[in-house]
């Protein structure tokens, strides 16, 4: 069952800058990735650039900084393939992202849409790139990687996922995770055959459902978040989520400490649970006159997809089987490319408030706000069939075996 959607207009460029405080809006971040305890070498790859400058990595003028008319960008990708072809796929995507984000960069101020359109086809662009560099290369056969990347324009920011990196936003005490993993875990909870208890021990908690490099298409989850004045955000490859618990995330990003501080105390708790994987952290707080500040705030954070419209319309919401001719949808859509431009990009938000806050690794889970994880079309009866299988299968054998 898709998750409810409500349409609510997109802003014009002119109703943007109305309802946007005037002001600049200003960044503090810091980003670490690790190996971890278990892992020969790291296959996780990060990027923070401002698009403005068109400058990228953890340069002083980058960490603690304006954000300019033309945005900024921020990702994490956890790369997969054995040797080190997980590390080539997350090196391309990180790069293929940036590049098609800089390219024909106009001037002039970007507008949300613009800058969630490109960020949507830059992902799609790099999937396909890592699709054909697989191809060609038979040492590279089974190469991908995961990607969660935000791309922030004025006070909006923009999450585009594949896979089961994440992307939380702490605001005051609450903490809540604006991504969904796209694993085979997650659509058992959603489904209601799986508890939040027993994904902790469940012995396919690894397997994603869609990864970047996989196939020739991707379908980009496309969320937003409208920040306000001292929000924070992390951002962080299943290294972290898979083995901190969510409350030791959240004591971290509430603790006032700096960026650098925080990246480097969580990498150290991960590593001390057992750093079984790779393990990379973004951190960025946000402030400045050009964000609301947090008494302003009249919804709360949660879940909430945009949905690109068509060339020249005015865009609307896709219903749970259809899409606007040219767009790449989110969980709802199908089609897995956009052609052309556009000027109108509408958000729909989930019924209530999210239900992902502060209920330890996954969050608790509200079953009136399912969705469908993109890339999978298996109904989750024949995925529990598969797994019964296979375990009766394996039993037998071992029975036989040992008499």
């Amino acid at each position: 069952m898709t998750q409810p959607e409500t349409s609510v207009p997109s802003p014009s460029s002119a109703e943007e800058e109305e309802e946007s405080p005037s002001g600049e809006v200003r960044v503090n971040l810091f980003a670490r990735t690790d190996v971890g305890q278990v892992r020969e070498h790291n296959e996780d790859n990060f990027l923070v650039a401002d698009l403005t400058r068109r400058t990228r990595g953890l340069l002083e003028a980058n960490r603690a900084t304006a954000v300019g008319p033309q945005g900024a960008v921020f990702a994490v990708c956890d790369g997969m393939g054995g040797a080190a072809a997980g590390e080539i796929a997350s090196q391309l995507a990180v790069d293929i992202i940036y590049e098609r984000l800089v390219d024909g960069l106009a001037e002039r101020p970007i507008r949300r849409d613009e800058l969630a359109r490109r960020l949507v086809r830059a992902v799609e662009t790099a999937g396909l790139r890592i699709f054909h560099e697989a191809k060609a290369d038979r040492s590279r056969r089974g190469m991908g990687t995961t990607v969660t990347a935000a791309a922030l324009v004025d006070e909006v920011l923009f999450f585009a996922q594949v896979g089961d990196s994440r992307g939380y936003v702490l605001r005051g005490d609450t903490l809540v995770q604006l991504t969904r993993d796209q694993s085979l875990v997650n659509q058992l909870i959603e489904a209601g055959q799986l508890t939040e208890e027993e994904a902790e021990t469940f012995e396919h908690n690894n397997i994603i459902l869609q990864a970047l490099g996989t196939s020739d298409t991707v379908q980009v989850d496309l969320t937003y978040a409208e920040l306000r004045r001292g929000d924070i955000l992390l951002l962080c490859s299943d290294g972290l989520s898979g083995m901190v618990r969510f409350e030791e995330i959240r004591e971290a990003l509430r603790s006032g400490a700096e960026p650098l501080e925080i990246c480097k105390a969580l990498t150290e708790r991960a590593n001390n649970a057992g750093g079984h994987d790779n393990i990379t952290v973004i951190i960025v707080r946000f402030d400045g006159t050009g964000l609301k500040p947090l008494e302003a705030e009249t919804e709360p954070l949660k879940y909430r997809k945009y949905v690109l419209g068509d060339e020249g319309g005015e865009g609307g919401m896709a219903g749970p089987n259809s899409s606007p001719s040219g767009t790449s949808l989110g969980p709802s859509g199908s089609e897995p490319a956009m052609t052309g431009a556009s000027n109108s990009l509408r958000p729909s938000a989930g019924a209530g408030a999210s239900a992902w806050q502060e209920q330890g690794a996954h969050g608790a889970y509200d079953h009136d706000d399912r969705i469908d994880i993109p890339g999978t079309h298996v109904p989750i009866w024949m995925v529990v069939g598969i797994i019964f299988g296979v375990v009766v299968l394996l039993a037998g054998t071992a029975f036989l075996l040992l008499r």
